[in-house]
Parts: C-alpha cells; sequence; structure tokens
C-alpha cells in the first residue's frame, strides 16, 4: 500500500544540504520540517528562509522530531554513524556519498539497514544527469550489448583559496581525504547504467607537481589518482579524478556491440552512441548524437543542482518509501562504490597490488571485517593507520597555515 500523506524530512547539514532541503516539497510528496547543524551562527543565517522548519544544533535532539525521513549532508566521512542513528530509531535515510569512511562501518551500516526494515538509499546524484538515465534505458534496452571497458572520470580543480574555502580547519575532512576515496562521482553512474559491482580494484595516485598553484599544505592528499575495477561481469572500469586540470564529468561504455559516452567537449549533455559497420541492425544509425531529455519532470530537474541530480535523489528517495521497495541504489551498492576508494587507497599504498571488494551483502563478510578501523583521517589517527598522500604526512609552512586562517576567518570559522 502506498504512503498517500506527505513524507516529513529532517536535514542534517545546511551547506551541502540546503538542496536536499529546498527539494523536500510537494512535487516530491515531501514535506520539511527539521534542520540540523552544529554551527549555529549558519543557522540562524537561513532561519527567514524556512519560517515553519524547527532548528536543531544537536543530533540526538533533531531525532526526537515528529518525521517520517533524514537526510545526512554532514562531512563525508562520518555519514555512517549518524545513519545507523536514525536508522535505528526508526527513520528513513537518503545518505550523502560516501557511505562510510571503513570496513568496520560498512558491516555496522549493513546490520543497521537489515535490522531497522527501513528505505535506505546514497544519494549519488551523478547517477541522475539526464544522459546517463538515458544510457542506463539504452544498456537495459541491449543497444550496445555487454559492457566490456567502462571509463568516468570526475575531474574539479579550483584555486587555493577556494578549496580553503571549503575546507575549514585543520582537520576538516576534504583536507584529509585521499584521492582514491572521492570515486563515487565518477564510479557511481557506471555501476547504475549497468547493474555491475566492483569485485577488485588496482589504483595509483598523483602528487602535486612543482609548480602547481591550486596547493596548500594544509592539504594533505594528493591531486589525482587511477583506478582500474574489475566487475562482476567480467569487465573492466577505469576511474580517473580529481583536482587535475580540465574540469568536467565523463562516461564511455565500450560494449559487445556500440560504444555509448557524452561528449568530452562541446555540449557535454549531449550523448554519442555508435555502432560499428558489421554490427549494425537493419535501420540502425552508424551513429548518434542527441541531447537527452530527463524521463519525466524535466521543468523541476532542470533548475536542480547538479545537472537535475539533486532534484531526482529526492525523488527516487520519496518514491523508495512510498512503495516500500529498496531503491536501486540501497545498501549494498552505495557500500560496494564507497569502499571501492577505501581499498583504492590500500592499493596505492601497496605499490598497486590487488585488493578485493567484499560484498557486504554476507553476514560472513561483515563478520570477518567488523573489527577493521584503517582510516586517513585525524580523530582515527594511531599505530598503522596511512598516511593521507603518497608524500605522507606533509607539514604545512607557517605562510600557509596563515593564509589558511585568513580565508576561514572570512568564512566566520575561528576554530583550530
Amino acid at each position: 500500500m502506498k504512503c498517500t500523506k506527505p513524507i516529513r524530512v529532517g536535514v542534517i547539514g545546511v551547506g551541502r544540504g540546503l538542496s536536499y532541503a529546498r527539494g523536500a516539497g510537494s512535487a516530491v510528496g515531501m514535506e520539511l520540517v527539521a534542520l540540523c547543524d552544529q554551527w549555529e551562527s549558519k543557522l540562524k543565517e537561513i532561519a527567514p528562509q524556512f519560517p515553519r522548519v524547527a532548528m536543531y544544533t544537536e543530533y540526538d535532539r533533531f531525532l526526537e522530531h515528529d518525521m517520517d525521513a533524514v537526510v545526512l549532508a554532514n562531512y563525508f566521512h562520518q555519514h555512517a554513524p549518524f545513519a545507523i542513528k536514525a536508522l535505528n530509531a526508526g527513520f528513513h535515510v537518503l545518505s550523502e556519498t560516501s557511505a562510510c569512511h571503513t570496513l568496520g562501518e560498512a558491516a555496522a551500516l549493513a546490520d543497521a539497514v537489515e535490522a531497522s526494515g527501513t528505505i535506505y538509499m546514497l544519494a549519488e546524484n551523478y547517477c541522475f544527469f539526464a544522459y546517463n538515465q538515458e544510457m542506463r534505458r539504452l544498456y537495459r534496452a541491449r543497444e550496445i550489448g555487454e559492457m566490456q571497458l567502462g571509463e568516468c572520470e570526475y575531474i574539479h580543480p579550483d584555486t587555493e583559496a577556494n578549496r580553503l574555502a571549503r575546507s575549514v580547519g585543520m582537520h576538516h575532512w576534504r583536507n584529509w581525504c585521499p584521492s582514491t576515496y572521492y570515486c563515487t562521482h565518477a564510479l557511481g553512474p557506471i555501476m547504475y547504467i549497468t547493474g555491475t559491482r566492483p569485485t577488485a580494484v588496482n589504483a595509483r595516485s598523483i602528487d602535486y607537481m612543482r609548480d602547481e598553484t591550486q596547493f596548500n599544505s594544509v592539504r594533505q592528499g594528493d591531486a589525482g589518482m587511477t583506478i582500474l575495477c574489475r566487475m562482476d561481469s567480467g569487465a573492466n572500469v577505469i576511474v580517473n579524478g580529481l583536482l587535475l586540470r580540465g574540469h568536467g564529468t565523463w562516461y564511455r561504455i565500450h560494449g559487445s556491440r556500440g560504444v555509448m559516452e557524452n561528449l568530452r567537449h562541446g555540449d557535454r549533455d549531449m550523448l554519442r552512441v555508435a555502432h560499428d559497420s558489421f554490427d549494425l541492425k537493419s535501420g540502425e544509425s552508424p551513429e548518434k548524437i542527441y541531447r537527452p531529455q530527463f524521463p519525466c519532470h524535466a521543468d523541476l530537474a532542470a533548475v536542480a543542482g547538479h545537472g537535475g541530480g539533486d532534484f531526482f535523489t529526492n525523488f527516487f528517495f520519496a518514491e523508495a518509501i512510498r512503495t516500500r521497495r529498496q531503491p536501486f541504489l540501497d545498501v549494498f551498492r552505495g557500500i560496494d562504490m564507497s569502499i571501492a576508494g577505501i581499498q583504492a587507497w590500500k592499493s596505492v599504498l601497496d605499490d598497486g597490488n590487488t585488493k578485493p571488494i567484499p560484498d557486504f551483502r554476507k553476514k560472513s563478510v561483515r563478520d570477518h571485517y567488523r573489527d577493521e578501523n584503517w582510516s586517513p583521517f585525524p580523530e582515527d589517527a594511531g599505530p598503522g593507520q596511512p598516511p593521507a598522500s603518497i608524500a605522507g604526512i606533509r607539514t604545512p609552512t607557517q605562510r600557509e597555515v596563515a593564509e589558511a586562517r585568513r580565508i576561514w576567518k572570512a568564512q566566520g570559522y575561528s576554530g583550530k
């Protein structure tokens, strides 16, 4: 039986979370009822925009609010504990990427979803670009056959000042995130299009060059990475990112009877589908280049963030709640694409050697990893923990620290 009442939603995180908050309206059958952020001045700043919405600075009090679902847009490496607490309280959960930052967290998260009986969805919004939704439709119709090779990249360079403004504080997660960890914007859409999952990875990281203009040693991570994934179908997928020059996203799938990709130049929302002459079916064109449309709600998606992806994360989450069916981006696919980055970092630090992607659908596999807390983030520091860079732990200069603090102060941040 479908739910007809609005789904009452609370959002944690009023930076990135505002996109989800503004999208939680009648168009997707939601009602925003609560917001939570420990940065009280930010809450006060946005409060006039949400006069009927309760504001909280404490997560436990936020979870006492009368609502049905929680959207987690807090820090990248802190989603799993917040998700588990919400699931245990009986709430449906939409979680930003990454789903977890250790394999032990992945096991605990999978347990919590299964025990709760509620909906969990990973908010990997890049899956829902118009061309990625179209590639999923074409792939399921076997337009290009079975994937043999996938290529994907998420490239996001920026100025040193802008990067520091988004990572306030010496211990901000962005300053300690290894290059491979932020892989879901690239790998996620390939998994969504093809329905495959990674089973093993090999990876290399790329340090900053000496003449780099966007680097400050306050940021511990590297400039770029390449991950080679072996998928459960036998296909290979190459994942490239992250802070290299040439901003953009690109996805190409070489199938057993054709290829499809969004364009890398010009209008990158255009889709190219091509077949070799010997593979052509009657009436089929050797090449089509066109701009796909969203399958539904194109007007609403067109004004949403991240190429319409922010609209469809709310849309599919609400649909899953109403139908009581776990979405495609369920907890296990969320874990798969998240731990691909963790295992890839292990590969980087082991000279590129192969690392498995354990399948947490199996309880026996979860049991094996429950106590693993391998992590580069400062709060997990200790013997046996990895650095966030192939250069080891970086020591910022006094000039770099002073520049960072100047930018953070302008953001209203006065902490360490």
